[in-house]
This record gives C-alpha cells, sequence and structure tokens, in this order.
C-alpha cells in the first residue's frame, strides 16, 4: 500500500518541523506518560511515543475486526462460565506455571465457596495483525485477546487530534477528515457504569487497582473523569491498601476504608511480577465478594494463551457456541495456526516442525505486558531445551504473521525522529456486562492502532517499542 506522504518522509528538514509541531499538538491533546525517571509523580511528564503519520489500513479489514468483536465477548464471557472447559484446557499448564496455577487456585477455592457475584463485566482488546499473502493481498489475523487492564483507551482516544493537526499543516485538509473519531475511554467507562448500576447501591464505588508507580495514569484518568461525568467516584489503591484496609461484611459485599465497593477495575495484577503473598491474598478477598470484578479471574483465566490455542481446535467453537454458525465462522477466520506443547505426539510433531522452519513460528509463555514472546534463535534454543521436560506446557506455539512493512517516521522523547520500516496491529475495544445469565451490554467501544519497527519483534507501548498510531483507511 503506497502511502500518500511518502515524499514527505524523503524531505528531513521538513520532517523535523513537523515532529515539532506534532509534539507540541501531542502534549496539547493529553497524549501523555510520567517519565521513567519519576513515575509516581505527575510532577514532570512527557508525550507518549507516537508515529508521525497515520499508517494505512485497509478498510475491509478494519470494518471486519469491529463485526467480530461482539462475538469475541460473547466467546469470552461463555468460556469464563465453563469451569469444565477451563480445567480440562490448563490441566497441564498448571502443573508447570506457576502463575497460572495460583490463577487457577484461587478460582477453584470461589467456585467451591460459591460465586457471590451476580453482575459479570468484560472490558477486553483483541489484537489482530495484517497477514500478507504472496499475491499481495492481506487478511485480519488474531494475535491475542486481552481479558485484563486492556489499556491505551484513553491515549487512543486523544491522537485522532493530533493526526489531523499534521495532515492540516500540510494542506491534506481531505485527508484530515478522513481519520476516524474514536473514543474508547467513553465506552469503557460505559460499561462500568452499567454494571456499577447493576450493582444497585448509590453510594458505592469503583475501586481502581493501580500500581504505585505507574507511567500510563493519564489513560487510566481518562476513564476515572468519564466515570465522575456520571456521578460515579472511583478511588485508586494498591493491592497492599486492600490487603491492610479491605474487607468483606457478613453478605461478602466489599468494603475499602468503611466505602462499600460496587466494581473492582484490575489495572494491575496481569504478570507475576505484580503479586508477591500479600497481593495474592488482596486478589482472593476481592475475587470472593460479590463486587463486580473486572475482570474475575474465570475471565483472566478465558484469555490465556492456552485457552486461545484450544480454541482454534476444530469442532470446538461450535461445542462452546451451538447453534451459532455465524459467529463461528466470523471467530475462526480470524485465527492464525495455534499449536499445543503438551506431552504426546501432537506437541513432539509442532516443535518438530518449529525447530525445522523456526521463522514460520513463535513460541508464547501464558504471560501479558509485552516482550515474552520468543522468536528465530531465541525460540530454537528454547524448544531445544524445553523439548524433552514437561514444562513445554506452559507455552503455545503460534503460526508467525507475515505483515507487509511500510515507511512511517516514529516520535519518542529523547530520540531522534526517523523513518523507518514499520508494521501494525490493530486492537478492538470490546465491552460487555451480564447479569445473571442474561448478556445486557455487548458492544465494540473504539480501536487502537500501535506500530513499531519491524526489528522489534515483541512489545506494546508500555513495554518501550510500540508506539501509538491512527488508522488511515483505505
Amino acid at each position: 500500500m503506497a502511502t500518500n506522504w511518502g515524499s514527505i518522509l524523503q524531505d528531513e528538514q521538513q520532517l523535523e518541523e513537523l515532529a515539532r509541531q506534532a509534539i507540541d499538538r501531542a502534549l496539547a491533546e493529553g497524549v501523555l506518560l510520567r517519565t521513567s525517571q519519576n513515575s509516581s509523580s505527575s510532577d514532570v511528564v512527557t508525550y507518549a511515543p507516537f508515529t508521525l503519520f497515520p499508517s494505512l489500513v485497509p478498510s475491509a479489514l478494519l470494518e471486519q475486526a469491529y463485526a467480530v468483536q461482539m462475538d469475541f465477548n460473547l466467546l469470552v464471557d461463555t468460556v469464563s462460565q465453563n469451569s469444565a472447559f477451563l480445567e480440562q484446557t490448563l490441566s497441564s499448564t498448571i502443573k508447570k506455571d506457576d502463575y497460572t496455577a495460583r490463577l487457577f487456585d484461587i478460582y477453584k477455592q470461589v467456585l467451591k465457596e460459591g460465586i457471590a457475584q451476580t453482575v459479570f463485566l468484560g472490558l477486553n482488546r483483541s489484537d489482530y495483525m495484517f497477514q500478507c499473502s504472496t499475491d499481495g493481498s492481506q487478511a485480519l489475523k488474531q494475535i491475542e485477546i486481552n481479558t485484563i487492564s486492556a489499556s491505551f483507551g484513553g491515549l487512543a482516544s486523544r491522537t485522532p487530534a493530533v493526526h489531523r493537526h499534521v495532515l492540516s499543516v500540510l494542506g491534506k485538509t481531505e485527508e484530515a477528515a478522513k481519520i476516524l473519531s474514536n473514543n474508547p475511554s467513553k465506552g469503557l467507562a460505559l460499561g462500568i457504569a452499567k454494571a456499577w448500576e447493576l450493582y444497585g447501591s448509590a453510594s458505592a464505588v469503583v475501586l481502581l487497582i493501580a500500581q504505585e508507580k505507574e507511567r500510563n495514569i493519564f489513560d487510566q484518568r481518562a476513564i476515572e473523569n468519564e466515570l465522575l461525568d456520571r456521578n460515579i467516584h472511583v478511588i485508586r489503591r494498591r493491592f497492599e491498601d486492600v490487603s491492610e484496609r479491605g474487607s468483606l461484611d457478613q453478605n461478602r459485599r466489599l468494603f475499602m476504608e468503611g466505602q462499600e465497593v460496587a466494581v473492582v477495575y484490575f489495572r494491575d495484577g496481569y504478570m507475576p511480577s505484580q503479586y508477591n503473598p500479600q497481593n495474592w491474598e488482596a486478589r482472593l478477598l476481592m475475587e470472593r465478594s460479590c463486587a463486580v470484578k473486572c475482570p474475575d479471574i474465570a475471565t483472566q483465566l478465558a484469555g490465556t494463551k492456552k485457552v486461545q490455542q484450544e480454541l482454534s481446535r476444530v469442532g470446538l467453537l461450535e461445542v462452546l457456541l451451538p447453534g451459532q454458525p455465524e459467529a463461528v465462522a466470523h471467530l475462526r477466520a480470524t485465527f492464525a495456526g495455534l499449536y499445543s506443547l503438551d506431552m504426546g505426539e501432537e506437541g513432539d510433531q509442532a516443535i518438530a516442525e518449529a525447530l525445522a522452519a523456526p521463522s514460520r513460528f513463535v513460541l508464547k509463555p501464558q504471560r501479558e505486558g509485552g516482550g515474552n514472546n520468543l522468536y528465530g534463535e531465541e525460540m530454537v534454543q528454547a524448544l531445544e531445551q524445553l523439548k524433552d521436560t514437561e514444562e513445554r506446557a506452559s507455552y503455545i506455539l503460534m503460526e508467525k504473521i507475515e505483515p507487509e512493512p511500510f515507511g512511517n517516521c516514529l516520535l519518542r522523547a529523547g530520540s531522534p525522529a526517523q523513518v523507518v520500516q514499520c508494521i501494525s496491529e490493530l486492537g478492538i475495544f470490546g465491552v460487555y456486562v451480564r447479569q445473571g445469565k442474561t448478556l445486557v451490554m455487548n458492544k465494540h467501544v473504539g480501536h487502537l492502532l500501535r506500530t513499531k519497527a519491524i526489528e522489534h519483534a515483541d512489545g506494546g507501548v508500555a513495554a518501550g517499542v510500540a508506539v501509538l498510531d491512527n488508522p488511515y483507511p483505505v
């Protein structure tokens, strides 16, 4: 896909001037991060890294990603309610992956005691890349679905104005008008507000579980501010605070410093390093409560790589979503090749194929947060070490998506503006709310485009590799 701004990428002087304008506009719009040197204070902030130009995305693929999101919402919600499927799917993983095992342990305790929660809230983001075929055609392929702490809904709503500004400066007003408006934070807040309302206590608060050192606070504040506009109060606390000052009453209502909590919104707790014994205690306390958790522990487990791999098995979607052939077809069309590494013939064959053609595969552990996947030589070394051990079951193998690279200019604080070959990843935000067995909300609420230089195999914006972008539909 040729870009409309290809010639400008050649002009260094013009690029530098445009970059200065774009950065000032990003700061004015609130495309902000705290600095890595001072991540627990907003006294000094910087702009979140972003592309100078929007990147071209085929309209048909953008539409397809939006259209399938409600099916993915339904699928995640269905899986989260199927304890037999979760237990069977994760049985080999929890033997060798301590983190998933700890989550599963809490899940079992909550099931045994009886789930107190009656309202369920899902805020997720399904991420895709565009697979480029030899004939030049492109296909939408899912990388993963994030069911906990799906971020950048706030900042993604601030970036369209920046790219419109850049194109307007260049006199490209028609092109500027094509950049889609996007406000995921509003839609995410709508889901939280619905769950809060169904919980049914006007004085209850939303508890946002955050890290003390949080560079991405402005992304979270966007959702908090949307809720405050609806007169719903948000309190930010750490796991440690819940452990020290949280409690349940005899009806298993959750209280934090004397305030009843209607909704717990996790923006922490998605990686092993974010837990210590105290944090695990706090997580269990919240899970046992009747507060609406976003996500509840079952929904976090439904978002694991192992579940993603299992869902791609022939015939499985039909079992989980009976009588919904259209939804099944839409979902399956986005699946890339996913392979189990469980002990046995199937796992042996997958490893043999990956060792024979390493450039075609990615090795993925059960982790969120970017920077965990293994490629190429690193993957080969890992597979050689893992292949005869049961530990291999804590990974899955995925077909490597090969998008078509394109030129763009990445802007990062402290780095010179440079034109590099890039690839993009498109995320669609989904929201659903279920009361008992009834889905009362199921919608898509916006998108996120992240772009990275092709030498960076893995990692999101927060991991310091990808930058924020906007799709320019073509």
